[in-house]
């Protein structure tokens, strides 16, 4: 019977000491590394913003197809053009970090964006998901998970309303 008590008790022991690693995180080097992003893109602190990728980082938002990180910029540069104010809500904003089985560190952020238009003052309100993957501390991939279709809308809507209001002048003659 002493053996058996023994036995079970280095059992316990073993299986104690064979922890699993840690593979979710709140709190990181990599996830201050995107809240930074984040606030230098709802500043327009483009070098900040850049400073956070490797030269041959891929960003795919919303498609299948990666673009460069400087064509991500420039796309969320005309975009935002056409907003007086914009950002995202703290208070809404959560963020993780995982190491995936392969070892990958990869940061999940989920937010609202919002958006008041210059045209018509129009507030627009979207839940996005971004998932960056992180090697020494840069991003070297990120999805980007939005719903485009109230922006759209948005940008048609506006495009009707000059268009039956007439068009500019130099386009009329």
């Amino acid at each position: 019977m002493k053996k058996l008590i023994i036995c079970g008790l280095v059992f316990t022991l073993f299986l104690a000491c064979n922890k699993e690693p840690d593979r979710y995180f709140s709190e990181s080097p990599e996830i201050e590394s995107l809240k930074l992003r984040v606030k230098a893109y709802e500043a327009q602190d483009w070098e900040t913003w850049k400073s956070h990728f490797v030269d041959t980082a891929k960003v795919y938002h919303n498609k299948n197809i990666g673009i460069s990180y400087l064509e991500s910029m420039k796309q969320h540069q005309d975009m935002i053009s056409n907003f007086s104010t914009y950002g995202f809500s703290d208070d809404k904003t959560v963020l993780e970090m995982v190491i995936d089985k392969d070892g990958k560190k990869w940061v999940n952020y989920w937010s609202v964006w919002s958006g008041k238009l210059k045209a018509n003052g129009k507030e627009l309100v979207i839940p996005v998901h971004l998932t960056s993957q992180y090697l020494d501390g840069k991003i070297v991939k990120e999805y980007g998970y939005y719903d485009t279709a109230p922006i759209t809308a948005a940008f048609i809507e506006i495009e009707a309303a000059e268009l039956e209001n007439g068009l500019p002048e130099e386009v009329s003659n």
